[in-house]
């Protein structure tokens, strides 16, 4: 069911989409019902790559969308290994495995999702590490660490499953590489299981956030039955009355 936090996200977005699009700031034809792939995602990816924090991690768990190519890329070609979800978590194991140590394609290729489909193993939380790092895509995001997502919740349940299974801790920084016109100089809405970036990395600067919210792990009551459904992992551990 669609609340009032939904519409206001969904006018932020809008708004970003728009002004993105109209200042010629994508890759793309159109940033619209997506996570920017925005000009200069490279730079931001090579400015993510000078911070201690980066040069430190070894496990990064990535999203798949095409502004954080450049980051994944980077990622294997230093030897990190890199995971990132199956499209809608579509899997009982829903995660893609890049073990750069064990790649039959280059770094660069192993990094689009398309390509790490055929080339990555599929694995359950249960066989993933500790992770150093997440980097996420965002719509938008202030100064706050708040982001917001395209609006299908993935990233929030990928995030829910790691926190539960102990493998995200108080020690990973969790990052948003995006356009400086993303980053939004207000308060923007957010719920119990939305969770935050410690790091806002632009081609331009590097923004540090004040204790970003982090969820402790699934909030049951914000998923419907249909979502459940569709995603096996959930399907598997839902409540009985949630089934």
């Amino acid at each position: 069911m669609r609340t009032q936090v939904d519409a206001e996200k969904q006018r932020v977005r809008e708004r970003v989409w728009q002004t993105l699009d109209a200042r010629g700031a994508a890759l793309d034809d159109t940033t619209h019902g997506r996570i920017p792939n925005f000009i200069g995602s490279q730079a931001a990816a090579d400015r993510l790559a000078e911070l201690s924090a980066w040069r430190d991690a070894r496990v990064i768990k990535a999203v798949p969308d095409k502004a954080q190519l450049p980051a994944r890329a980077r990622a294997l070609a230093e030897g990190k290994t890199v995971f990132m979800a199956v499209p809608k978590l579509a899997d009982a194991r829903p995660f893609y495995l890049l073990d750069p140590a064990k790649l039959s394609v280059s770094p660069n290729e192993a990094a689009s999702s398309k390509v790490a489909a055929s080339v990555a193993p599929r694995v359950g939380v249960s066989a993933l590490g500790p992770v150093d790092m997440v980097v996420v895509g965002s719509v938008a995001v202030n100064r706050q660490g708040v982001r917001i997502g395209k609006g299908a919740g993935y990233s929030d349940l990928e995030f829910a499953f790691l926190m539960e299974a102990g493998l995200i801790s108080d020690g990973t920084v969790v990052v948003s590489t995006v356009h400086s016109l993303q980053v939004l100089d207000e308060e923007l809405p957010a719920t119990e299981h939305d969770f935050g970036v410690d790091l806002i990395v632009t081609p331009d600067e590097v923004i540090s956030c004040p204790a970003p919210h982090r969820p402790s792990g699934l909030v049951w009551a914000h998923l419907d039955a249909d979502k459940i459904a569709s995603i096996p992992v959930l399907a598997a551990r839902a409540p009985a009355h949630d089934r």
